[in-house]
């Protein structure tokens, strides 16, 4: 088995954040610092750094599930999992080489097999939790089968560390598919969403979708027979570096995602037409650069890049049932309100009460996930 180092700090962090408690001192939390850029500027006095908490605290392949302290490298878990033919479901980007398991969590970032498998939310078991109180807290389990506080610890994917401090995961794991492959066709936009939403209704072993530049690119997976089969009835040509394609695409190093120019992450209906959405109505000939959408997840999720107002693309990603957020400032600064849209009062006073709960005193990344919280 892949060797992961182990390191226990978690009475070192109970002291420190016991510490800052009584100094009233607001705190970073701060794992690898791979998504330091995601959200909005933390005000704290000082970082609490959680990337030495690391460690494999339970796997055992037969159960699908694996348990890991939230400072322990994704990289070295993936290579664990990569060992005994097992991956995560969603997918989750890393961003640079020091990502962490707490940060993959706390953001909540799931990738192109979202849609087709799981999400991030969707595949946590249980959470081991140090709160504003000094307190360490577990909800859930460590194996599929123990369902116990399954909602207390699906919070705290996305809640990005505003609820206290993840010292310890457990989540599910999946077998590696037998075969992949990936298929692209010239498509405009508006025919590849229609496509993709003819293929969602079929029982096709698709895993990836995206579209860019007028391609789409389909990502199927299973048996030799599967996957001549479905080729068949799909069409397209084989990518050859399918693997480093939707790498690239996961860890945003296309050519799209390159540049200064602030970057919008939309979520929408997937059948929401081209002209629906700020950035979309131009399609430009194949192979040609564009700072027009690439679209993810069968056409639920779509990216821009360019300055828009805040308020337009909002309001036009509300009209296509979802939400935008401001993924990548780049060359501007977040909107006054933050970057993720806010949510309605209800939503928000629920959010206040379990920050209220958790984390009385305000100490963990105050301002991250909306200004003033």
């Amino acid at each position: 088995m892949t060797e992961i180092p182990d390191a226990d700090l978690e009475q070192s962090l109970v002291a420190q954040v016991a510490e800052a408690g009584e100094a009233g001192s607001p705190l970073l939390i701060r794992g690898g610092g791979s998504k330091g850029f995601y959200g909005n500027p933390v005000h704290a006095d000082r970082a609490l750094e959680c990337g030495g908490h690391r460690g494999l605290v339970s796997y055992e392949p037969t159960e699908l599930a694996i348990t890991l302290r939230g400072g322990t490298p994704l990289a070295e878990v993936e290579a664990l999992l990569d060992a005994n033919h097992q991956q995560f479901p969603f997918e989750p980007a890393l961003f640079g080489p020091k990502a962490t398991v707490g940060g993959m969590v706390a953001a909540g970032l799931s990738g192109p097999r979202r849609p087709y498998a799981a999400s991030v939310r969707d595949a946590v078991l249980g959470v081991r939790l140090l709160n504003g109180r000094g307190q360490v807290l577990d909800f859930g389990g460590q194996v599929m089968k123990n369902v116990a506080g399954y909602d207390l610890s699906r919070l705290m994917v996305g809640s990005l560390g505003v609820l206290g401090v993840l010292l310890q995961v457990s989540l599910k794991v999946t077998p590696t598919p037998v075969g992949r492959m990936t298929l692209v066709r010239e498509q405009t936009l508006t025919d590849a969403l229609a496509l993709m939403r003819r293929w969602a209704r079929r029982s096709l072993p698709i895993t990836a979708t995206a579209w860019i530049d007028g391609r789409l690119y389909l990502r199927i997976c299973g048996s030799e027979e599967g996957l001549a089969e479905t080729h068949r009835l799909v069409e397209g040509l084989p990518l050859a570096e399918a693997d480093a394609f939707w790498d690239d695409l996961r860890e945003q190093r296309l050519a799209f995602f390159a540049g200064d120019a602030p970057l919008w992450r939309l979520s929408v209906r997937p059948a929401t037409p081209p002209q629906d959405l700020p950035g979309h109505a131009s399609e430009p000939p194949s192979g040609q650069s564009t700072s027009g959408p690439l679209v993810e997840w069968g056409g639920a999720l779509r990216w821009l890049r360019g300055e828009y107002a805040a308020t337009e693309i909002r309001a036009a990603a509300k009209q296509a049932g979802g939400h935008a957020t401001l993924f990548r400032c780049g060359n501007t600064s977040p909107p006054a309100d933050g970057v993720f849209a806010p949510p309605d009062p209800v939503v928000m006073r629920l959010h206040r009460n379990l920050k209220q709960s958790f984390d009385p005193a305000g100490l963990f990344n105050p301002g991250r996930l909306y200004p003033d919280f």
